[in-house]
């Protein structure tokens, strides 16, 4: 790495805004060798309140005894993380289901810290349809006020994993900047889970954006994406609706190579596969292979090298790595 990348990357304000691997919270380290600022572990997937409420409590637990993490409410949260050297603890649900049939437990939740929702988990839920539903029915009418109680709430409305319809009309019910945390672009790799230009253009038009994901069947052809690759989704998005509208959502997570054995791999997909939450179509067995140079997040650095070597402006890389999902959490959290 050239002594500039290494200055921009320390510089750089990092964000990963989807880390289910951190659901082993040994992987902190692997993200603060990386040179990440703040981190967004998946408080448990569609999961009912009581489950999730166990799972803020583990991590409000190990932030009270590290002196490392910081747990990230507004903007200034992440800017002091970088400040003082320590690492950013944003919540994230994948999934609407710790918010149950109660509309009042989005206020619940923000106050502990959840600040970003994800709508559905490929699933149909009471919001809306998944994106791996046979239907695509749109947004419910209780899905329709949540969109407006996040709004009020201030928090995130994140159309990841969520069906077509029920994403267009969650993004035309907010008043706030949207986001699809983690996909890639169909139009790059014609996968089900990536999405069209359109949803693209609409996150944009919401000043939200949209985190590129290196899961690897969402990236490219083959089982071993390169680092190329997975640049040419942040290239097509940059192209299409500006750089202001694309980050990181990277999306590690426990059963990828590196982290666990093959057979607990194949045993978490069988699991997956078998309870319909994952589709062979869309999600291929594993081993799982992140784009080479970043397989883990410890070598994150190596992505803003490369990006400045396709000749990404250093100001385009720092908005990528953590600057454009700094603005939307200003506008919808506040500084």
């Amino acid at each position: 790495m050239t002594k500039d990348a290494e200055r921009i990357h320390r510089e750089a304000i990092v964000i990963d805004a989807v880390c289910p691997l951190l659901q082993k919270k040994q992987f902190i380290n692997w993200y603060q060798e990386g040179g990440a600022t703040a981190i967004a572990p998946t408080v448990g997937i569609a999961q009912p309140a009581g489950e999730a409420l166990k799972g803020i409590g583990a991590w409000m637990r190990l932030i009270d005894e590290r002196d490392d993490l910081v747990l990230v409410k507004r903007a200034s949260d992440v800017e002091r993380a970088k400040a003082e050297k320590k690492t950013g603890i944003i919540l994230h649900f994948q999934g609407t289901g710790p918010i149950e049939d109660e509309l009042d437990l989005v206020y619940a939740w923000k106050a502990m810290g959840v600040g970003i929702i994800q709508l559905c988990y490929n699933l149909k839920n009471r919001i809306g349809d998944g994106a791996q539903e046979r239907t695509d029915a749109g947004l419910s009418y209780f899905g329709l006020d949540f969109v407006r109680q996040c709004n009020a709430a201030r928090v995130i409305v994140d159309c990841s994993h969520t069906g077509y319809r029920t994403t267009m009309e969650a993004i035309e019910a907010s008043t706030r900047p949207t986001v699809i945390s983690h996909a890639n672009c169909r139009a790059v790799h014609n996968n089900a889970r990536n999405i069209k230009d359109d949803q693209i253009k609409a996150i944009a038009a919401t000043r939200g954006l949209v985190g590129t994901v290196g899961f690897p069947a969402f990236v490219a052809d083959g089982t071993r994406p390169t680092i190329d690759q997975f640049i040419d989704h942040i290239a097509y998005i940059a192209d299409l609706v500006g750089i202001d509208h694309t980050g990181l959502g990277i999306d590690y997570y426990p059963s990828m190579d590196q982290a666990c054995t093959l057979e607990e791999a194949q045993t978490y997909y069988n699991y997956s596969i078998t309870n319909g939450r994952w589709r062979d179509d869309a999600y291929p067995p594993p081993p799982h292979y992140y784009p080479a140079g970043i397989e883990t997040p410890r070598t994150l650095y190596n992505l803003t090298a490369r990006m400045l070597e396709r000749d990404f402006s250093e100001s385009d890389v720092k908005k990528v790595l953590g600057g454009n999902w700094m603005r939307v959490y200003r506008d919808v959290w506040g500084s």
